[in-house]
């Protein structure tokens, strides 16, 4: 018997089912729309408990369902037997898969705890410790040895009352709220090179359970943490200093060390050619940090992910360049106003963001991601819209096709613990959900303009999806004329968005008129069309893609081992 069981559950878990114009919510991240990506917490907590010597293993059901039709989660999660199952529900837009899963799991295994993790339950802990098929909630960024001792106390059969950072219930049912005391000041005690993940699927011959998104057989993205916590704090932002604060009672952020930093990018470039994406702005430790960083890793040529959090000099981008010859730009000014941009914690100019693309094109960066987003504070529809103008500037000045602008909505919810959500009004938003039951339900409306759980004072959730289509239409010509997707692709971006534009219309329409059953009945008549329109809506999910050659041989192999014969 298994130890231990992680289970990720898509955002819905009837989502096969059921008929929902997700829009454009995930087109900016690697999974699709019910978001079957799991935390990197799943791999440094399985690494963590392994070596204590439980036996542990993880089963992405999002990314399974995603991949086949034909998979039955039910049949896995009543398969599977073990002490206990650790289920996240670390982005809100978990809030009702985690739930279903974790219902099963107690249909089909009575006796076994059912715990629970992740940002967003640790803000709604007391609301999940009532349910019936929550028994532990562990709480914080930093759930790997909490989740050990609680580990411990189950095997014993003994009550976890010295376990830090846990939400649970006495056999008598009182609610307990032990201190949020495990904090830790560093990220060096941690496992984050994917080899447990690689020994695991090796040994048990299974891939497809670990998989850490449906496609990622077909584009294996490596993810490496530098930091927990920000010196930032964006308004809308759930990882900001001040949801740092309310979650996980962090006041400063953790650093791995530079050096062991490097050591992990290096472990994962030894298993393929795939992209190393660096999470974290390597300056937010401080210039010496990076310089460090940069001694350690130099001389890998793999490709490289690095993040920016504000503007970059000419100098630091060459001491990038230099020390990550084949490193990749992601950079979120989030608005090409400066109005909208301080509104969400950012105070830099646009100059800063075009010095910063220059510095960084000069120096060799193989390619430059720019981000923009709608259904922000002291946004409006004009100033949404006048982002494709300021991306037509930027690729008139910019014109060797390695800037690539993209636009999507804030969505589909504010984060617990940001400004935004704790301050709502102050900031111009209105929130429609306050509750993880809110969420839940919000989930289960049939587009994502009724899904969204805020507006904002300049634009209701109409404008909102509306300025989102117009936008992405807009971006998407001008990508075409600059040369930046084939006449091929804009076509087919720009059928999806016609289509996504014709489907709200139909399904606002029917929700109008009909009663719940007769809705129920005609969404699921629309079911295939919804379905189609739902994945690549305001641009191809493939130009997020960095292309690195084939699926190198190791990962390639090991694919074929777990296609042939996962369980």
């Amino acid at each position: 018997m298994l130890d231990l069981l992680f289970l990720h559950a898509p955002s819905v878990y009837d989502f096969r089912e059921r008929a929902t114009l997700w829009g454009p919510i995930s087109d900016l991240v690697p999974s699709t729309p019910v978001f079957d990506m799991y935390p990197l917490g799943f791999a440094t907590m399985l690494a963590h408990l392994q070596s204590r010597g439980y036996a542990v293993r993880i089963a992405n059901l999002a990314a399974r369902m995603v991949r086949s039709p034909n998979f039955d989660p039910d049949r896995l999660i009543s398969a599977r037997k073990a002490r206990a199952y650790g289920i996240d529900l670390h982005w809100l837009p978990h809030a009702h898969g985690a739930l279903e899963v974790a219902r099963r799991v107690k249909f089909y295994h009575p006796g076994a705890p059912v715990i629970l993790g992740g940002y967003s339950a640790s803000y709604f802990h007391e609301e999940l410790i009532r349910l019936p098929e929550v028994d532990y909630v562990l709480r914080g960024d930093s759930a790997e040895e909490p989740l050990a001792e609680l580990m411990a106390h189950i095997v014993a059969g003994t009550q976890p009352v010295d376990v830090p950072n846990l939400t649970w219930q006495t056999r008598d049912g009182t609610v307990r709220v032990n201190p949020l005391t495990y904090v830790p000041q560093t990220l060096d005690h941690l496992t984050l090179d994917y080899y447990p993940i690689v020994k695991s699927v090796v040994r048990e011959v299974d891939l497809l359970n670990y998989v850490p998104f449906s496609h990622w057989l077909e584009y294996p993205i490596m993810a490496s943490l530098a930091v927990k916590g920000c010196t930032q704090d964006c308004t809308i932002c759930g990882g900001s200093a001040s949801a740092a604060r309310h979650i996980s009672s962090r006041t400063r952020p953790a650093y791995r060390s530079p050096e062991l930093l490097a050591r992990d990018v290096r472990r994962m470039g030894g298993l393929g050619h795939a992209p190393v994406f660096l999470l974290g702005d390597l300056r937010q430790g401080g210039l010496d940090y990076a310089r460090r960083f940069f001694r350690a890793v130099q001389g890998f040529e793999g490709p490289v992910i690095v993040e920016f959090f504000w503007p970059v000099d000419q100098a630091f981008a060459e001491e990038l360049a230099a020390a990550l010859p084949n490193f990749i730009v992601e950079f979120s000014p989030e608005s090409h106003d400066p109005r909208v941009r301080r509104a969400s914690g950012k105070a830099y100019t646009n100059a800063g963001i075009e010095d910063t693309i220059e510095a960084c094109l000069g120096v060799g960066a193989r390619r430059f991601d720019l981000f923009f987003m709608i259904g922000l504070a002291e946004q409006t529809p004009g100033s949404a819209l006048e982002t494709v103008d300021y991306c037509r500037h930027l690729l008139t000045r910019f014109d060797d096709g390695r800037l690539i602008p993209f636009t999507s909505p804030l969505a589909p919810f504010l984060d617990p613990g940001s400004r935004a959500y704790e301050q709502a009004g102050r900031h111009g938003y209105i929130r429609h959900a306050s509750t993880l039951e809110d969420h839940r339900r919000l989930l289960l409306q049939p587009s994502w303009k009724h899904i969204l759980s805020y507006e904002t004072q300049w634009m209701s959730r109409d404008m909102i999806a509306d300025v989102t289509y117009e936008a992405g239409f807009r971006l998407n010509r001008l990508k075409r004329a600059v040369g930046l997707i084939s006449s091929e692709k804009a076509a087919e971006t720009e059928s999806r968005i016609a289509e996504a534009r014709r489907l709200m219309a139909e399904i606002d329409r029917l929700m109008t008129s009909l009663t719940p059953t007769e809705l129920d009945a005609a969404l699921r008549a629309l079911k295939p069309q919804i379905d189609r329109a739902n994945t690549s809506t305001v641009c191809d999910k493939e130009e997020l893609d960095v292309h690195s050659g084939i699926v190198p041989f190791k990962i390639a192999k090991l694919a074929q081992v777990g296609l042939g014969r996962s369980r």
